[in-house]
């Protein structure tokens, strides 16, 4: 039987009921002090998690790589990835917490605000950006503390908070076109990638060629849609090998693979390790 990586609803705490945009933030002091400032690997399946570090240092576990960030610095956490945080003792700043279903503040497939959310990853920030989101996130702060429960402006400023520390990541000259069917196709690798679906199924659910599907993997991503698909599913076997209990077999059978052997070619494949090297 595969052990689940431990999944946190609210950065630790149980499922809450959320709906149409749910946030919450909190100082990194609040609970991190209480754990002697480490926050071991989990992942949140329906949330969101970003990171703003105003003073200090934070050592940052995300899918399997460690990043050392020093302030001021950012790290925005997609829902699923596998994460975990150590701080120095002291270090200052702020964690917020949103759901799945902020991404409907978009104004648009091609709003980078959908980028942010679904890509995630670690930033340094300058110092105008920097004192830009703490302000925000302090008045997001004392808004939680006086109310007692989410209202437009806590979460319009939530979403502010999110275009500033990601401005600047988004690809310039973007066609909004290509951007709506790139993101619709990570959508449906997200939702069959272990259900093993080929070129024609992604192709047809999107309208488009196994051409011209190519094409725009090719321009914008660099590389092939089957390539995107293949490192999502190796993404999911290296989380479950590094952090359950699974054997390479048990991996293999959970993803969909009926040869525990084919799996681990794979796998080498794809990540240029064997299973047996991840495991932990």
């Amino acid at each position: 039987m595969v052990e689940a990586i431990p999944r946190y609803a609210l950065y630790g705490e149980g499922d809450p009921s959320t709906s149409g945009g749910f946030a919450h933030i909190e100082t990194i002091a609040e609970r991190s002090a209480l754990h002697d400032w480490e926050i071991g690997v989990h992942r949140h399946d329906h949330f969101v998690q970003v990171l703003l570090v105003e003073e200090g240092h934070a050592s940052v576990t995300l899918d399997g790589g460690t990043t050392e960030l020093e302030s001021p610095g950012r790290v925005i956490v997609p829902a699923a990835a596998v994460h975990g945080f150590r701080f120095r003792q002291g270090t200052r700043g702020f964690v917020l917490t949103l759901s799945t279903d902020f991404s409907t503040r978009a104004v648009g497939a091609g709003d980078p605000l959908l980028t942010m959310l679904a890509l995630g990853g670690i930033a340094q920030l300058s110092a105008e950006a920097a004192a830009r989101a703490l302000w925000l996130a302090r008045e997001m702060l004392g808004l939680q503390q006086e109310w007692q429960k989410q209202d437009p402006l806590f979460l319009a400023l939530a979403e502010s908070l999110i275009r500033t520390i990601g401005r600047g990541d988004a690809g310039a000259g973007a066609s909004v076109g290509d951007d709506q069917r790139l993101a619709r196709f990570r959508q449906l690798v997200e939702l069959h990638y272990r259900q093993h679906r080929d070129l024609d199924f992604y192709a047809g659910a999107l309208g488009l060629t196994r051409r011209t599907l190519s094409r725009l993997t090719a321009a914008r991503l660099g590389c092939s849609p089957m390539d995107l698909i293949h490192r999502r599913l190796a993404l999911e076997a290296q989380r479950l090998l590094r952090y359950t209990n699974a054997t390479a077999t048990q991996v293999a059978a959970e993803l969909g693979f009926d040869d525990p052997s084919y799996f681990s070619r794979f796998y080498l494949r794809v990540t240029g390790r064997r299973p047996g090297d991840d495991r932990q």
